[in-house]
C-alpha cells in the first residue's frame, strides 16, 4: 500500500503540539512561564523509553520535526527583533558589550579550573574546551520568558538581547580558536581574524544596510495590494537574513533577530492593512515556537543522572556555570537602577548552543563521553532553572 510521506510528519507534529499545550497549560496553572511546561513535556516524551515505553521514540528521530523546530527558533528571534526598538537597543549598547565580554571571560576561566578540579586526568585542551562550552548563551529561552511576561521593552531585556548577539560572535571566535588548538596544536591568527571580521561585519552591515534598504524598497511594494503581502515580505527578509548569517558562520537566529530589528512598522504604513507585521507573524509563532522547545526537551537524556560521580561533578560545573554568567550583570555602572539579577539570570541558559559546542569537541576528540555527559547535565539544569527564577524576579519587580 502506498503511504503518503507527509503522514508520519502529521502524526509527529500533532503529538508534539499536544504535548506542548498540555505542558504549557500545567505551567500556566502553576503560575510558571509556559516555556518551562513545553521543555518539561519534551523531557518526559524523550525519556519514556527509560520506563519501558518506546512507542514515541520515533519523535526523536523525525528529520522533518527537527526542521519545524529550527524554523520555530528562527521565527521566535525574528518576532523578538520586531518587538525591539533599534535605537533603544543601541542606548544600552555599552552595557550589552560589557555584559557579553564578562559573560564570556568569567565562565571560560572558572570552567577551565573547575574541570581540572573535578577531572584532573583530562588533557589541557579538554579543560580549555570545557571552558569554551560554558561561554555559550542560548537567547531563545530567555527571549521567550521576556516575551511571555511582556518584558521585551524593559532595559534589562534589551541588555540581555544585545549581549546575546555579541556573545554569539565572541563564542564563534572562541570556538574557532580552541578548535584550531585542538586539531593543529597551535593558534592560526589569520583564521581568527577572518572569523572575527566576518561575524562582526555581518551584524553591522546587515543592520545598517538593511535599515536603509527597508526604508527605500518596502514602501514601493505598497501599490501591489495583494492579500498577505506584509507577511510575505516579512518572512522573505527573515529567512534571507537567517540564511546569510549562516553563510557568514553565525547562528541563523542572529540573522533573524537582526532582520526583525530593521523591519519597523513605519515601513508598512502605506499598505492597506489594519494589522502590523507582528500581528501577522504571531499565529505562525504560536504554531512553530512550541515545537522548538518540546524538541529541545526531547533531546535531554535523563539516564546521565544515574552515574553518581558524573552527577556530582556536573552539579559543581553547573554552579560555576551559573555564577560565571551572574557575575557579568555587575560589569557596568548602574545609574539607571537596572535590575542586575534579571540580567544575570537571563544570561544563564546554555540550551542547544552549549550542546553544539560540545558536539564539535566530541567530533575532534577533545570531549570524551564523561565530559559530554557533564555538559548535557549542565545544559539541562541551565535550561530548566532560569525560566521560573526569571519569572519570579520579573513579577517581584512589577509588584514593586
Amino acid at each position: 500500500m502506498h503511504t503518503d510521506p507527509v503522514v508520519p510528519v502529521l502524526l509527529s507534529l500533532s503529538l508534539v503540539l499536544l504535548a506542548a499545550k498540555i505542558g504549557s497549560a500545567i505551567a500556566f496553572k502553576l503560575k510558571q512561564p509556559t516555556v518551562l511546561g513545553e521543555l518539561i513535556a519534551g523531557v518526559i516524551i524523550g525519556n519514556l523509553v527509560l520506563f519501558g515505553y518506546s512507542n514515541l521514540e520515533f519523535l526523536k528521530h523525525n528529520h522533518m520535526v527537527e526542521i519545524f523546530s529550527s524554523l520555530g527558533v528562527v521565527i521566535l528571534l525574528f518576532e523578538v527583533g520586531l518587538e525591539s526598538e533599534f535605537n533603544e537597543m543601541m542606548s544600552v549598547g555599552v552595557k550589552s558589550l560589557l555584559v557579553a565580554i564578562i559573560g564570556v571571560v568569567a565562565p571560560f576561566v572558572v570552567g577551565y579550573y573547575v574541570t581540572g578540579f573535578v577531572m584532573p586526568e583530562v588533557s589541557e585542551i579538554s579543560k580549555i574546551f570545557m571552558g569554551a562550552i560554558l561561554t555559550a548563551t542560548s537567547v531563545g529561552i530567555t527571549a521567550r520568558v521576556f516575551k511571555d511576561l511582556n518584558y521585551l521593552n524593559e532595559k534589562e531585556a534589551k541588555v540581555v538581547l544585545g549581549a546575546a548577539v555579541i556573545d554569539d560572535i565572541l563564542g564563534l571566535i572562541i570556538l574557532a580558536v580552541v578548535s584550531s588548538m585542538a586539531t593543529t596544536g597551535d593558534i592560526e591568527i589569520s583564521s581568527i581574524m577572518t572569523v572575527s571580521f566576518k561575524a562582526i561585519g555581518f551584524v553591522v552591515i546587515s543592520v545598517m544596510a538593511g535599515m536603509f534598504l527597508a526604508r527605500k524598497t518596502v514602501p514601493l511594494l505598497a501599490p501591489v495590494n495583494l492579500p498577505g503581502m506584509i507577511l510575505s515580505i516579512g518572512l522573505v527578509v527573515c529567512f534571507l537574513g537567517a540564511y546569510f548569517a549562516n553563510q557568514f558562520g553565525l547562528a541563523t537566529i542572529v540573522g533573524a533577530f537582526c532582520m526583525g530589528l530593521i523591519l519597523e512598522d513605519v515601513h508598512f504604513k502605506k499598505f492597506l492593512s489594519d494589522k502590523t507585521l507582528e500581528e501577522f507573524i504571531h499565529p505562525i509563532s504560536l504554531f512553530l515556537v512550541p515545537v522548538f522547545f518540546v524538541v529541545t526537551g526531547m533531546h535531554v537524556d535523563l539516564s546521565v543522572f544515574t552515574d553518581l560521580s558524573i552527577l556530582l561533578a556536573s552539579l559543581l560545573v553547573t554552579v560555576v556555570a551559573i555564577l560565571g554568567k551572574l557575575i557579568c550583570a555587575w560589569s557596568f555602572p548602574n545609574k539607571d537602577r537596572i535590575d542586575r539579577l534579571i540580567i544575570g539570570v537571563g544570561m544563564v541558559p546554555r540550551g542547544e548552543v552549549g550542546l553544539i559546542f560540545a558536539s564539535v569537541g566530541k567530533a575532534i576528540g577533545v570531549i570524551d563521553d564523561c565530559l559530554y555527559a557533564i555538559t548535557v547535565i549542565v545544559v539541562i539544569l541551565t535550561t530548566l532553572l532560569p525560566p521560573p527564577i526569571l519569572a519570579a524576579l520579573i513579577n517581584k519587580k512589577n509588584k514593586q
